[in-house]
């Protein structure tokens, strides 16, 4: 997989987190430990792929859909990857479903790959 093929995003750190949530450490960490965000080391630094946060909230779909990946036993890279994706059978990159409202459809998908 190239890079080129996968959705263009930003990365955000853990304080660009902070700022653009407006939450404290803390509960930056907590909404990636509970799965609201997933995130991972990227040039030696845990970033957050910026596509992920919405109006300075974390994408509401988004946690569900980590939860399904991981369950079939993607780790967060994995994870990230998969979203960033064009998927064939959905047409789109994955986060690009989820922006568009089309959570049960990425969901299903996700369930197809444990």
């Amino acid at each position: 997989m190239t890079e080129n093929s996968r959705y263009a995003t930003e990365w955000l750190t853990i304080p660009d987190l902070v700022e653009l949530l407006d939450e404290p450490l803390g509960k930056v960490r907590r909404l990636i430990d509970e799965n609201y965000l997933v995130g991972s080391r990227r040039d030696g630094v845990f970033k957050v792929p910026a596509v992920f946060v919405v109006d300075g909230r974390p994408l509401p779909s988004l946690r569900g859909t980590i939860i399904v990946l991981h369950d079939a036993g993607f780790d967060p890279d994995e994870t990230i990857d998969w979203l960033l994706t064009p998927e064939e059978t959905i047409g789109l990159a994955p986060i690009e479903a989820l922006l568009a409202g089309r959570k049960s459809e990425v969901r299903r998908v996700a369930a197809t790959l444990a």
